[in-house]
């Protein structure tokens, strides 16, 4: 479901592009040091911030750091997403530095591709039974099997279908952000539309945190829900910046 989400993504991107009169080349170029980058940051974010259930295991930031060769093995542990959006753009970065291309410009090709792939990848966690929410009766509970269930859990059967709500509303960011690339054409500024879609999903990700059970915590705090809060009021400002009006002299 990654992968499909992954091809998803940069065929939206390749549309994207070609709708704007760009080479879709760039698209593909970026390819592999998205994926390469992207999966680091990833597994990285990962590492340093394992979340509850890698914690019961014993799969600690120590751990890894006690034993690198499990760093590596990915089918131990698992990824990050915030280390992956971290990753990523730090690859788009350097590529459109490297190439004399304008980074935001390039971001905002992006953006639906991004939002689409997480929607689409995020449905595989109903497969692996893992990015379920706080129990629950409501009639679209899921019914989580005894051993992927939680320590203090294992007598609680239903819970909220968190990756599926989140696959929703990527599904829905998809769309809004596909409307306001065509519907604000000459007035949405360049990288306006990359921060918009950081604004909608960190607003997702924030919110959902608050009915996640396996949480990262760093010293007490929920780490992904601070780290979307955080880029949240970046992107906030950010599209403030880039709209406000400019005053003449």
């Amino acid at each position: 479901m990654i992968a499909l989400g992954i091809l998803a993504g940069f065929l939206l991107a390749a549309r994207e592009a070609k709708h704007r009169g760009h080479d879709t080349e760039i698209v593909f170029d970026l390819f592999l040091p998205l994926i390469i980058w992207g999966t680091l940051g990833a597994r990285l974010w990962h590492i340093l911030t394992p979340p509850l259930s890698s914690v019961a295991l014993g799969l600690t930031t120590q751990y890894y750091f006690s034993h690198p060769l499990d760093a590596l093995a990915v089918w131990i542990g698992g990824y990050g997403l915030p280390g992956a959006l971290s990753g990523g753009f730090f690859a788009l970065f350097f590529f459109a530095r490297k190439n004399e291309l304008p980074v935001w410009e390039l971001a905002d090709l992006f953006a639906p591709g991004l939002a689409i792939a997480q929607a689409i990848g995020r449905l595989g966690n109903y497969f692996s039974q893992e990015i379920y929410g706080l129990p629950t009766n409501l009639p679209w509970k899921i019914f989580i099997e005894p051993a992927y269930r939680l320590a203090g859990f294992e007598a609680v059967n239903f819970y909220h279908p968190l990756f599926a709500y989140e696959s929703i509303l990527s599904f829905a960011n998809v769309i809004f952000l596909l409307w306001l690339a065509r519907r604000f054409i000459g007035t949405l500024r360049i990288g306006g539309l990359f921060l918009a879609y950081l604004g909608v999903y960190s607003l997702i990700r924030f919110l959902l945190e608050f009915l996640r059970l396996d949480v990262a915590l760093v010293n007490g705090f929920n780490i992904n829900q601070v780290y979307f809060a955080v880029v949240f009021v970046c992107a906030g400002v950010g599209m403030f910046l880039r709209h406000r009006p400019v005053q003449k002299l």
